[in-house]
């Protein structure tokens, strides 16, 4: 199939199952931001491996091993894999001739996502005050992501106003930015990184 169809022109763009809408649309917002949400998770998974694979890895960020993060990005090339099917509800309209191509998302979709969450926390040192955003690259990355997951979501629920959406699919978005949080402040500490805690100005 050709890239380029030129049946966007018009600034409109067909939903799965058919029927067009404007490419300004609250479903096309929601599942769009979904789509930025998945390349930012493959940023994420980039900068591990360049960090992993660099030369110095051995001996920088604390001297651990490049394979220090490996289960880290084994999680999000599977969250990469939900958030297509994820993207792929959002983009069906209840009720379209193409509901039997589409497996809607499920409040048990979340769970593995609630299971990595407990298992990383055991790593950290419990949260007594809120941290920056940062850290090594990989680290930084997935917080900007865990930004990006949140606009998700309150896109999604924006969309759940108007129209019908499964519920699936908030739960899945919101356990996923906590996940990330997780994950970021899981990556600093596995490099000795301390993280810098916010401190609110005085004056």
């Amino acid at each position: 199939m050709k890239i380029y169809t030129r049946t966007g022109d018009d600034g409109t763009t067909g939903l799965f199952g058919g029927g067009r809408v404007r490419k300004d649309a609250v479903r096309v917002a929601a599942y769009g931001a979904v789509d930025e949400l998945n390349a930012s998770i493959g940023l994420a998974r980039a900068v591990r491996r360049a960090e992993g694979d660099g030369a110095d890895a051995k001996t920088s960020h604390g001297g651990r091993p490049p394979s220090a993060d490996a289960d880290l990005e084994a999680l999000l090339a599977r969250v990469q894999s939900d958030l297509f099917e994820l993207g792929a509800d959002l983009a069906t309209p209840p009720a379209s001739k193409a509901e039997r191509h589409v497996r809607r998302i499920g409040p048990q979709d979340a769970h593995y996502l609630e299971e990595a969450i407990d298992r990383l926390e055991k790593e950290l040192e419990p949260l007594e005050q809120f941290i920056l955003p940062g850290g090594v690259p990989f680290a930084a990355q997935l917080h900007l992501t865990r930004a990006i997951c949140r606009r998700a979501e309150r896109d999604v629920v924006a969309l759940s106003a108007v129209e019908p959406v499964g519920t699936g699919v908030l739960i899945f978005l919101n356990r996923l930015s906590d996940l990330l949080f997780v994950m970021g402040r899981a990556a600093n500490q596995r490099c000795g990184l301390a993280e810098t805690r916010w401190a609110p100005r005085k004056d």
